[in-house]
């Protein structure tokens, strides 16, 4: 099983930051067509993973009541991480000073990634479906997220090997996060459910107060549509691994 955790923390953190950074081989105006595309799908895999796999799960081994404490609890913890800027690390901060914003990014990218390599662990505790639809969540987001970031980067100075270089430093966090996570929670199985909770707070809060207004700023029919169905696609790709489980 640790394996197992290893293998998809490395997806979930290098692989997501790899494909991330040969989006920027593209030119901006490709790049800036494809990145909208990849959000929608992001916010489909997010949702998916949060209601198809971690809440069901969850449920199944904590009552409903506290199991929904940790989730209402988990959204308003996130909702005050963002406030300190250790989740978007200040995008749409107006009152960030430049000088900071490439190392909140370098130090929230740190954390972030911490905590996925928590989600993914705990997650393959539960069940090697839950581990993998969880891991495809986690890379679906990081991809445009990372794309962001590194363009960030580039406009404050950083050389495009330096900013790789920074960002896989941040990225490989989420190694340590599964290690710990995998070694504590092994032990005390009965928090399992409650960190499942937690899991699906951060995948709900992301999605909807990071990716939807995104897409929202995109009012015409055919965008729409496109969106729906990208969500769709990410939805369906998180319950196909739940299918039969």
């Amino acid at each position: 099983m640790l394996g197992l955790i290893l293998t998809f923390s490395l997806l979930g953190s290098v692989g997501a930051l790899l494909a991330s950074a040969s989006l920027l081989l593209f030119p901006v105006v490709v790049r800036q067509s494809l990145v909208p595309n990849l959000i929608s799908y992001a916010t489909g895999t997010l949702l998916g993973a949060a209601f198809l796999g971690m809440i069901p799960a969850g449920l199944q081994k904590a009552a409903p009541f506290y199991f929904s404490v940790a989730l209402l609890t988990g959204i308003l913890l996130f909702f005050l991480l963002e406030k300190f800027l250790l989740w978007r690390h200040c995008h749409e901060d107006q009152t960030c000073q430049e000088s900071a914003a490439a190392p909140l990014i370098l130090v929230g990218d740190a954390f972030h990634n911490l905590v996925d390599g928590v989600l993914i662990a705990s997650a393959f505790l539960i069940s090697i479906p839950l581990g993998i639809s969880v891991s495809l969540a986690v890379i679906a987001h990081e991809i445009p997220q990372e794309v962001g970031d590194f363009a960030i980067l580039l406009e404050h100075g950083y050389s495009r090997r330096k900013a790789l270089l920074l960002n896989g430093l941040s990225s490989i966090a989420t190694v340590p996060g599964a290690i710990l996570a995998y070694l504590w929670l092994d032990q005390v199985s009965a928090l399992v459910p409650y960190i499942l909770a937690l899991s699906a707070a951060s995948f709900i809060y992301i999605a909807l107060s990071d990716l939807v207004p995104v897409l929202s700023k995109s009012v015409g029919k055919g965008a729409t549509v496109r969106q729906l169905i990208l969500i769709l696609a990410g939805v369906a790709t998180i319950a196909l691994f739940h299918h039969g489980q």
